[in-house]
């Protein structure tokens, strides 16, 4: 994915943009004219003119005013509707860009950082439109707007506004650039950084203060924070010296326009060059450098834009790295009927970005009823075999199920026929309805509370007060056992006709090991089959054969 999808996708449709485009000008201009006719009709109400002369400007500041307010609130409705409204296509995009890499895709991602790749990087491109896009273009066409009135009325004046909005433009920019362009395109990766440590903290903190660790990763965490925080302060000083600059040419705009215009005074006969125009020529900059001080400041919203743009399309890779299963054309057989086999022969398998097969020469039949026991000591390649017959790696060898090869599959039909569970598997915040239903989303209580008594947990969720009952942040209120047997429920009730039980005893003490799996292995019934991947001992009884890796 390149940075280019990324705000293209954030950017609004031209039909729900251009009203926020065209609201913005009309405040703008507005702002532009209160202020003008304002002038002018204070100077001419000095030289007490018939009251008719008057009327007009008169309603022109009622209307102005009210034009200013009225409709800069209904252009922030509108632009930030239109904003907001990319936003899920562009969650949606990345998402979609993101699955097939996943998971195995993502090893290399810490994922507090990969959370606010999604979330506050995402969040920053809809600034894309509403900081960069929408302000150059109403500045813009008021700037332009400003300077013809001034030169109509005095073409030195009009000549002198365009020069200091252009010299505006250039300072503003360049010191924007200085002080804070370094943070701004820093920002984001600081604060990605930042959340990943936390995030990591926050998950090992029971670790950490077992091991006498917790108050060194905490200062790591201060230092970390100082330096976020100090970045967002030389961001902010950047907007403040911005806004001050052109404050300060603003006015000094407005002392030269008055200089000309007092020389000008009485010139051209009666009703030439007077008071009134000069009243315009000299508070028109005011009012049109308050506008046009979002220009510079655009400068910066972009490198913030482009700074995240780029952290959203790191993660998200142009093509599919090496070892990451694709559906090729031949993907197109439906889900296999009936009793499923297993068939495998000489399967290798790698992770992405190493040279070197994780596993090799691996073979096995496998029919419904079996139990495979997969073993060998630790990094022997059992999780990565396990991914593989999940199609979350890709493979040599062949690897067929019901005599079909597993490639001619489309990944989420044979995810229909082998599923996963993993050694440590995931559990949502929230109850354990909620922690079972997205497998079968139709299950109904009854359903469920039979799958969790097949699995040995029914006395267990009745006594902490039936489905309702929370499991904690990642399952921090239930043991190792209890998340395996929540895991193998989900299991139970998608379907899987065949499982592949991945360290099942890993996060379970000794002896109570024997047990779990023999209620696993009990529960997933004699029509199915199961890979059970332990670097523990097994009892023989338990299983029909074993593969060693």
């Amino acid at each position: 994915m390149k940075r280019s999808e990324v705000i293209q996708l954030a950017q609004p449709s031209l039909r729900r943009f251009l009203p926020g485009v065209l609201l913005g000008l009309v405040s703008a201009l507005s702002a532009v004219g209160l202020l003008v006719t304002a002038a002018w009709l204070i100077t001419r109400a000095a030289e007490q003119p018939p009251i008719l002369f008057l009327s007009a400007a008169m309603v022109g500041v009622r209307a102005f005013a009210l034009g200013r307010a009225a409709f800069r609130y209904v252009e922030r409705l509108v632009s930030h509707d239109a904003a907001f409204a990319t936003m899920p296509a562009l969650r949606v995009g990345v998402y979609e860009r993101l699955v097939p890499v996943s998971p195995d895709g993502l090893g290399r991602s810490r994922r507090g950082d990969l959370l606010t790749r999604l979330v506050a990087d995402v969040d920053e491109q809809q600034n894309f439109p509403l900081r960069v896009v929408q302000p150059l273009l109403v500045s813009g066409l008021t700037a332009v707007a400003a300077v013809v009135l001034v030169w109509v009325l005095l073409p030195a004046a009009g000549a002198i506004l365009l020069a200091g909005l252009v010299l505006a433009f250039v300072l503003g920019t360049a010191v924007n650039v200085w002080v804070s362009g370094r943070a701004e395109r820093e920002l984001a990766g600081i604060r990605g950084s930042y959340q990943a440590d936390l995030a990591d903290y926050l998950a090992n903190v029971d670790t950490l203060v077992a091991y006498g660790a917790a108050d060194g990763r905490r200062a790591d965490l201060a230092a970390a924070d100082a330096l976020l925080t100090r970045t967002q302060v030389r961001r902010a000083a950047g907007s403040g010296v911005t806004a001050a600059l052109v404050t300060l040419v603003a006015g000094a705009v407005t002392v030269f326009a008055l200089v000309v215009g007092v020389g000008m005074l009485g010139s051209g006969g009666s009703g030439g060059f007077g008071g009134p125009a000069l009243a315009v020529i000299a508070l028109a900059p005011m009012a049109v450098f308050e506008v046009f001080a979002l220009v510079p400041l655009a400068a910066g919203a972009w490198r913030q834009v482009r700074a995240s743009a780029d952290r959203i399309a790191s993660v998200v890779p142009d093509q599919v790295p090496p070892g990451i299963p694709v559906d090729g054309p031949e993907a197109t057989r439906p889900a296999p009927r009936g009793a499923i086999t297993l068939s495998v022969r000489g399967l290798s398998a790698r992770w992405p970005g190493e040279t070197a097969d994780a596993v090799t020469g691996v073979s096995f039949d496998l029919g419904a009823g079996d139990r495979l026991l997969v073993r060998g000591r630790s990094g022997s390649g059992k999780t990565t075999l396990a991914h593989a017959l999940v199609r979350f790696l890709d493979y040599g060898g062949h690897y067929r199920v019901n005599g079909v090869e597993a490639r001619d599959y489309p990944q989420d039909v044979l995810r229909t026929v082998v599923g996963l569970c993993e050694q440590t598997p995931y559990l949502f915040d929230d109850d354990i309805r909620q922690n079972l239903l997205f497998a079968r989303d139709s299950a109904t209580d009854d359903d469920l509370l039979d799958v969790l008594e097949r699995v040995g947990l029914g006395p267990w969720v009745r006594e902490r007060g039936g489905l309702t009952a929370r499991v904690g942040e990642r399952g921090a209120l239930v043991s190792g056992g209890q998340a395996q047997r929540i895991a193998l429920a989900r299991a139970l009730l998608a379907g899987f006709p065949v499982l592949v039980l991945d360290e099942p005893t890993a996060n379970v003490d000794p002896d109570l090991a024997d047990a779990l799996l023999d209620d696993l292995l009990a529960a997933a019934g004699d029509d199915r089959a199961v890979v059970l991947i332990s670097h523990t001992p097994v009892p023989e009884h338990l299983v029909t054969s074993t593969l060693h890796l």
